[in-house]
């Protein structure tokens, strides 16, 4: 789990301007983390929680608040806005991890 939040870090400067090198400095100034390392926690706590489908949408659904501007896609957004007002636990699974 942190080589891949490392990695996501690392690359998070190259994911939209690739390099075609293997000499690049690791942690930049501008270096961050994305959506991909906040739903790797999600995915940690909720398997620390049992591993049940309602622990990942829950931690999913959590985590994605607390970090709304980590880069998600559009259809995430578009998810958590027209779910949270009904959606089943098992279409907002869907969303999420599709």
């Amino acid at each position: 789990m942190l080589g891949a939040i490392i990695g996501d870090i690392v690359g998070s400067v190259y994911e939209w301007h690739n390099i075609k090198t293997k000499e690049f400095p690791l942690f930049r100034d501008d270096c961050f983390f994305t959506d991909d390392t906040v739903m790797t926690c999600a995915v940690a706590e909720a398997v620390m929680n049992g591993g049940e489908r309602d622990h990942f949408i829950d931690a999913m659904k959590k985590y994605g608040r607390m970090y709304p501007d980590a880069g998600y896609g559009s259809w995430f957004s578009l998810c958590d806005r027209s779910c949270s007002s009904g959606c089943s636990k098992e279409e907002t699974l869907r969303f999420y991890i599709s």
